[in-house]
């Protein structure tokens, strides 16, 4: 994939508004609708993150959710015996933040592998240089 074409079809042709680019990883997203709602994240070939035994991701689901929301879903899909990862991919049963949006979210797959994402946006002011755990950045903004 190209994001940098792909970017310019999603923003002139589709109309959507550019959020964010990652300047460390060919990463771009995309706003689909408010903040809160909805966003397109579009994963180059040559990043990292998306991988599954070192096999490219292609399907990626967000689903906007509040934050109490987020937090049973994690005890629920748990309790199915269904896995929940932070941002990099660790098993963990609490919802990591990328500082950026902010945003707080759990990943987890489903029958057919697909990745998804309950992602809620948090209200704190956004810190780019943040990617962790629901409690550290919790820690941090306590300050």
């Amino acid at each position: 994939m190209d994001t940098k074409a792909s970017e310019i079809f999603y923003r002139e042709v589709v109309g959507l508004p550019f959020a964010y680019r990652d300047p460390t990883r060919d990463i771009a997203f995309l706003r689909v609708d408010e903040k809160q709602k909805g966003m397109i994240g579009l994963w180059g070939a040559s990043t990292g993150y998306g991988r599954e035994n070192g096999v490219l991701t292609r399907c990626h689901l967000a689903f906007a959710v509040s934050f109490e929301q987020l937090l049973c879903a994690i005890i629920k899909l748990n309790e199915r015996g269904i896995e929940t990862h932070d941002f990099g991919g660790k098993v963990t049963r609490e919802p990591s933040v990328i500082g950026w949006m902010p945003s707080a979210q759990i990943y987890f797959r489903d029958p057919d592998g697909h990745s998804l994402e309950f992602i809620t946006i948090l209200p704190e002011t956004p810190d780019a240089s943040f990617l962790g755990s629901y409690s550290d950045w919790v820690k941090l903004n306590e300050g």
